[in-house]
């Protein structure tokens, strides 16, 4: 039994090899990237439903984006709050400010794809920039930095969007190194030719990929799944590139609590069953071999079985993923989860077994 359990353990640690060092290396180890100035005309695009106190902030920083010809289209998605007025200030403010206000739809009602759509309609530049209502850019940069990217097949830009740091906070930690291991896999699948998803907190394409495949209407009635079920339906090898200057960075704040964080993750973790049949295989098998991989050691080592061998395998296993790990945490600037990682990546594996088991039983609440 324990012979069988050592060579599955091995089995184990070199998936985990191969997607680190074979995938992930992608990624971790490419060039650093520069960016020119292209000027294409964009619509930045932001969809807000009672984010008052998080407009009134960040959308002069956006209004403020050192670049010659864009817009802002302002959703407010049927708010309560006083959002839809920050936003009419800011269009007697701002002479680029587009303002879409979307009334409770009986069909639509709650559907940040419905806002979305009536946002992406009513935009008049070519090329469309997304981010969300509680984010906000790193520097004046960053449209140019995302839009850089953009070629004459290069129609869709992945990006990175982060979360702020906590000082002395575990759990600001585990949302960070969750973040950065998404954005490791999201970047580097899509550098290998299969891009699976994006994250709408910091996300380009042009606008003809959305009526290409006829929007959202595939998903529409998939509350969650904007940014990654559109881009698991329209990127491809050919028409897909990422951005990960870090000019081009947004930034939002994280939760505070474990249960909130929870919640977000099982929304986000729900719309993966939606994607198509390899990305689920390759997510499925990635995340299983990393729980294996600590239940095999944690039993090897409790019986003593090959305990030299185990240790030794375990060694080689965390220098090359903590190598990874770091190189791809110094891109993002998220050097200080490097310390940190065995920690947090136990916190986060069980944490997803977690989530997965209560997502069987329960349905996660969506779009506000």
């Amino acid at each position: 039994m324990l012979i069988t359990l050592f060579y599955f353990f091995i089995a184990v640690v070199f998936i985990q090899i191969f997607y680190y060092l074979g995938i992930f290396g992608k990624f971790a180890f490419g060039k650093p990237q520069d960016f020119t100035q292209k000027n294409i005309p964009v619509s930045v695009i932001v969809c807000a439903k009672n984010e008052e106190e998080n407009v009134k902030k960040y959308i002069p920083l956006l209004a403020e984006q050192n670049y010659p010809d864009f817009e802002i289209v302002l959703i407010d998605d049927a708010s309560s709050d006083e959002t839809v007025e920050a936003f009419e200030e800011f269009e007697q403010q701002y002479s680029n400010i587009r303002l879409v206000k979307v009334e409770n739809n009986e069909a639509f009602w709650g559907n940040k794809k419905y806002a979305l759509t009536l946002g992406i309609k009513a935009s008049k530049k070519e090329y469309l920039l997304f981010t969300d209502a509680d984010c906000y850019p790193t520097s004046k940069d960053w449209i140019t930095a995302m839009t850089s990217q953009f070629t004459m097949n290069k129609t869709i830009v992945l990006g990175y969007g982060g979360y702020e740091k906590v000082e002395n906070s575990l759990l600001n930690k585990v949302i960070r190194f969750e973040t950065v291991l998404t954005a490791v896999q999201y970047f580097s699948w899509a550098k290998a030719g299969l891009p699976y998803m994006g994250v709408g907190r910091n996300l380009a394409y042009k606008k003809e990929e959305f009526f290409n495949v006829n929007g959202f209407i595939d998903h529409i009635q998939v509350r969650s799944g904007d940014d990654d079920l559109f881009i698991n339906q329209a990127a491809n090898k050919s028409n897909t590139a990422i951005c990960y200057n870090p000019e081009s960075f947004t930034y939002s704040k994280p939760k505070r609590s474990y249960k909130d964080w929870f919640t977000q993750k099982r929304r986000h973790i729900s719309t993966a069953e939606h994607y198509k049949f390899f990305d689920k295989m390759q997510l499925s098998l990635f995340f299983s071999s990393q729980l294996f991989f600590f239940l095999s050691v944690i039993i090897l080592l409790a019986f003593q079985f090959q305990w030299i061998a185990v240790l030794a395998i375990l060694g080689t296993r965390y220098t090359i993923v903590w190598t990874v790990i770091g190189f791809s945490a110094g891109k993002l600037k998220e050097n200080d989860i490097k310390i940190w990682f065995p920690v947090v990546e136990i916190v986060l594996i069980f944490t997803q077994i977690n989530i997965f088991i209560t997502n069987l039983f329960s349905k996660p609440v969506h779009w506000k």
